[in-house]
Parts: C-alpha cells; structure tokens; sequence
C-alpha cells in the first residue's frame, strides 16, 4: 500500500491543481449591473443619493456534491462635484465544498468628464487579497475506516501547507462612457499580476477583463413623463475572459416604473457551462424627493450544457441595493445634470 506521506502529497497535488484551476477565473455574478462597483471600478460614487450599500450573493451548483458560494458588499460615496466618489468593496468566495477560501478588500476612486452629449468615466481600486484552504472540511485516508467509512473526530498526521495563508496586493481599473442613450465600458482586474501560489513556485493571478455595451430604449414617447415612471428596453451584452475562461451574455431586460424582468443568455466559451438566466429586479421603496431607494434582485441560471440542470439544480443569486442621503450635507448639483448616467441604464 502507498505509505500515508506519498498519498498526501499526491492529494495535496490534485487538490492544488483543482484549486488553481477554480481560481483561474474569478466569480461572476449573473445580475452585473445590480454589482456595478464589481462589474467596473469607473461606476463607483454614480448614483442618485450620497450613500450607496451593494450586497450581491450567489449559491452556484447547489446540487452538485461540492457547491460554491460567493459574496459581495460594497459601500461607496457620491462626489457630485467628481461626477464619481469613494468607495470601498469585500468580496469572499467559498470554492470546492467551502475548503477553498479567498478573501479581499479594495478601496475605489472614480472621476468623470463629459460634457452635454456624453460623459466618460475613470475608475481605479487598489487592495489585499488572502487565500487560503481550511483543513477541517478535507478528510485523508488516515481518517477513513476501509470498513466503516469516515471516523467522526479523528486526527490527521499530513501535514499542512507551508504557504496555507497567501495574502497579496491586487490592483484594478475601468472605463465608462455613456453617450444618450447608449453606454458601453470595461475593466482589468489583478493589473499587476499577483502571485496567490500555494507552493513556493510562484502563480501569478491572471488579469479578468470585463467588456459591456447596453441600449436604453424609451418606450413611452411623453417627454413630460418622469423616467421612473417610464418603460423601457435595455438589451445589453457583457463579455468576460480571464485565461483560457471565456464567458458571453446577452439578454434583455423590460423595466416598468420600480419592475424589471430580464432573460439572459450565457455562453461559457469552448469548454465552461452555458446558461440560461431569469431574473426579477423589485423597487420597493423609493422616495423621488430624498432620493431614497430601497432595491431587492433575485435570479436564477438554468445550465443547459455540461453537468446539466439536473446534475446542479443551477445556480441562485439575491442582491440588495440601498441608496439614502446625508441631511447635513449641502446641497450640490449633480455633475452634468439633464445627461443619462450609468445608473439610468440600470
């Protein structure tokens, strides 16, 4: 029989390669722009209010033996006089049955410039990230039983990884520019490459670049009409691609005052899963005179290739979005006030 340091290294050596390989494409989160300070740096601060919370959260393959969850807030601050703000944004990802762990904060400035016809913004983020694998959800052979299975408590004598608890320094930057009633932007993530090895082989992060363009179509023609109680369509298109992972979505989303319904369709490249996606956006508070809002999105993707649905039950996502005012802060005017921003589109 294989003595119990040769299986461990072959373990560990599967386990990184699948690790590695999990993180060559970071998470992706079906409702983009109910994430937009993920989606791009350069949309920070851009919003109607002072204060903005996002939280987004996705259960992927729940079905699928070893599902994976994924978490994001972000809080940022509109500088009118910036046409952007400050901003501050976690993310975690629990890969492999939760073994997997990444963690990081990043801290957000976005500017913009523009004039009556458009508005283009910048945006950049600067943060830590940490990896790292918990050994308590991984079970080695030297606590199987060949009879009995799994032995509840039982200690292991493999021995952890060195660099168990990779911590580094990532960076990233976007662009946005809106033109009437169209926008299209797009970021870099891990700008300086970062290495999250395990192993004292160095494995750098490879960049995440994210590309999007989207349409705004009025279809209440009455020009006295407030946009929040107008209906629209807004086709749009977003592309991923980190390393070899390539990902494309199209769909379309139907607003109607504080409603949105939107179908989407999710190619995963040559080899990642394709999906369908349905997604419903509710605004359940709004207060036009404050600019209060209260927002809720629910989505779900149906895989149409790979495993299957049956074989994952698909994916879920819930995001929460919560915008509000400062009553002691003066009042300033909005950076190219009577343009359509960002956050028309969305």
């Amino acid at each position: 029989m294989m003595d119990l340091r040769k299986r461990y290294i072959l373990y560990v050596t599967v386990l990184l390669f699948t690790g590695l390989n999990a993180r060559g494409q970071d998470h992706l989160y079906s409702q983009y722009f109910n994430a937009p300070v993920y989606l791009n740096p350069a949309l920070n601060g851009q919003f109607q209010g002072d204060f903005r919370a996002n939280f987004n959260y996705r259960n992927q393959y729940t079905t699928s033996g070893s599902p994976s969850n994924y978490f994001t807030a972000a809080l940022d601050y509109n500088i009118p006089q910036f046409g952007g703000g400050v901003g501050i944004m976690f993310n975690r990802s629990s890969e492999g049955g939760e073994f997997l762990n990444t963690n990081s904060i990043a801290g957000i400035y976005s500017y913009s410039v523009g004039s009556d016809n458009y508005i283009l913004s910048f945006g950049i983020q600067a943060g830590v990230g940490n990896r790292n694998i918990d050994y308590s959800k991984l079970v080695f052979d030297d606590q199987i039983d060949p009879q009995l299975g799994i032995i509840p408590g039982a200690s292991s004598a493999a021995d952890a990884l060195t660099f168990n608890n990779k911590y580094y320094f990532d960076t990233g930057a976007g662009i946005n520019l809106v033109v009437g009633n169209f926008m299209v932007g797009g970021a870099m993530q891990h700008l300086n490459s970062p290495n999250d090895s395990f192993t004292g082989v160095p494995v750098k992060l490879p960049f995440r670049t994210t590309a999007y363009m989207t349409y705004r179509l009025d279809l209440d023609p009455d020009e006295n009409m407030p946009d929040d109680e107008k209906s629209y369509l807004i086709p749009s298109v977003v592309y991923y691609k980190q390393s070899a992972s390539q990902s494309t979505a199209a769909g379309l989303e139907y607003k109607h005052r504080s409603v949105s319904a939107g179908l989407m369709y999710r190619s995963g490249g040559e080899s990642g899963p394709s999906a369908i996606v349905i997604s419903l956006v509710f605004d359940l508070f709004v207060n036009r005179e404050t600019e209060e809002k209260f927002r809720l999105g629910v989505s779900h993707d149906a895989q149409v290739s790979g495993l299957g649905y049956g074989g994952t039950s698909g994916s879920s996502e819930a995001s929460i979005n919560y915008q509000t005012v400062n009553p002691n802060r003066q009042d300033a005017p909005p950076k190219f006030e009577g343009n359509t921003h960002c956050y028309d589109f969305y």
